[in-house]
């Protein structure tokens, strides 16, 4: 058994290595052209939604984008109104990701890594930041391979499967799990994928699974408030918006956590692919909802968070 928990610790370190290599790589792409972006496709609530959801696709992380949105409000480059079509569409481009995994993906791991070893060998600076992303998208795919297997022996554990089974019939406690552990790594997306690896070994149940998911929506809101403490009161209005929402879309679907769940099940057949729809049609259905109100919804935050300069 210790030998599975030795391979499980080290494929989610594996894991997350390799998102925040991918990630790093992606940013790195990006560099000094994410604001200019984010600045001129955001000056309506629809324009800002398409841009944070593809900047956010691109990026694997809408943390980062959400984080970027509140550095720019901050310092005056970026009106909040602007940031929370931002904040809306990058809450879909992190479905991304698990939507992508739960495809067989093996034939582009060799590729991947020889490229990006091979680009990154080269030293040469503008092949630098691909190749770190070839490599983290290469590693992510072994990782998660690994930690799937890890876990099947862990199945047969009782205490283990106790814990996580408890987690998963108590909708509530799976939702701050979800939460507190997507605030410690800072990342949904990881949260997500490890869930869903763990339903993929029938470790959880679906809607233990699916409640742990919207918590890890929750969590990620961690990184945008801390990058809004001691910043402009703007600045904490994007953080407070994101809060708001992601709150308000899991009060919203916590009470209908079960049929939600059932409806996955005739969506797709595998736990992996019904956890990443689940992932994708609560983000997309709490966007848009706030789109047609995001004036309104924008009025309210400024209610709750006045702008003192303003007053």
């Amino acid at each position: 058994m210790w030998l599975s928990v030795i391979v499980t610790a080290l494929s989610l370190a594996a894991f997350l290595g390799g998102l925040h290599v991918m990630r790093q790589g992606l940013e790195g792409m990006g560099h000094g052209r994410l604001p200019v972006l984010l600045k001129r496709f955001s000056k309506t609530p629809t324009r800002g939604i398409l841009t944070g959801a593809v900047v956010t696709a691109l990026m694997q992380s809408s943390a980062a984008v959400t984080a970027i949105s509140v550095g720019l409000v901050s310092s005056g480059s970026l009106y909040f109104r602007d940031a929370l079509g931002i904040v809306l569409g990058a809450n879909v481009g992190s479905t991304i990701t698990p939507q992508m995994l739960t495809f067989d993906l093996w034939a582009l791991v060799i590729p991947c890594l020889a490229a990006g070893f091979l680009g990154y060998a080269s030293q040469k600076p503008r092949l630098r930041n691909p190749s770190m992303a070839l490599i983290g998208f290469g590693t992510l795919i072994v990782a998660l391979e690994a930690l799937t297997t890890a876990l099947q022996p862990l199945a047969t554990t009782e205490w283990f499967h106790h814990c996580l089974e408890y987690a998963g019939q108590n909708p509530l406690l799976a939702v701050c799990v979800g939460c507190l552990l997507s605030a410690a790594i800072q990342s949904s997306t990881a949260t997500t994928v490890i869930t869903m690896a763990l339903a993929t070994q029938s470790l959880i149940p679906l809607s233990g699974a699916i409640a742990i998911v919207l918590g890890a929506n929750v969590g990620t809101c961690f990184t945008s408030v801390i990058a809004a403490l001691g910043q402009s009161r703007p600045a904490q209005q994007v953080a407070l918006a994101h809060v708001l929402l992601n709150v308000g879309g899991v009060t919203i679907f916590l009470p209908i956590i079960a049929p939600f769940s059932d409806w996955m099940t005739h969506l797709a057949d595998t736990p992996a692919q019904q956890i990443a729809n689940a992932h994708t049609l609560f983000n997309v259905i709490c966007t848009v909802l706030v789109w047609p109100v995001a004036t309104t919804f924008a009025r309210l935050v400024e209610r709750l968070l006045p702008d003192q300069a303003r007053t």
